[in-house]
């Protein structure tokens, strides 16, 4: 038994010294680029799904063929849609053209950040940690229960009554 003990306390010895120990470098990631100079990534949301190219310019956002302010009306969607280059620093850099289709506005604006965060990471994979860190590149998976047969809803019963 302490002769097994020994030649396995030798071997780890050999295998943690200098000679045996080798660092495996990782290339840095390539960036994914057409050949038109644009990146492509496809975000999710609820029932929404987004297709969304950015590529160097002045800073404009197309969402189905219209302008960012008109398709989302509200201040706060236009922020969500905004996050991704606001926390990159990159905002104003990069022209950004969305098909959006499925769900609501809110849905919408959730899927096309996400496509837009995973595109950033394909043009510019430094971005990637940044991105990550506040949560862009994850995949927000809850989506609506569906109703139940006996039920009002997903899971609220009809009222009760005794008589």
């Amino acid at each position: 038994m302490s002769e097994t003990v020994e030649t396995t306390l030798e071997n780890l010895d050999t295998a943690l010294s200098g000679e045996a120990a080798a660092v495996v470098e990782t290339a840095p990631a390539e960036p994914k680029i057409d050949e038109l100079g644009r990146a492509y990534a496809t975000g999710k949301r609820k029932n929404a799904i987004a297709r969304v190219w950015i590529k160097p310019g002045s800073g404009t956002i197309t969402v189905n063929g219209h302008d960012e302010k008109r398709y989302f009306a509200r201040p706060v969607l236009r922020m969500i849609v905004r996050q991704p280059l606001v926390a990159a620093a990159r905002d104003g850099q990069f022209d950004v053209i969305a098909t959006v289709s499925g769900g609501g506005l809110s849905g919408q604006a959730g899927a096309v950040r996400h496509g837009l965060s995973k595109a950033l990471t394909y043009y510019e994979p430094g971005l990637r940690g940044v991105l990550k860190s506040h949560g862009f590149l994850t995949r927000d998976s809850r989506v609506v229960e569906r109703k139940k047969f006996g039920r009002a809803k997903a899971r609220r019963s009809f009222q009760f009554s005794k008589r």
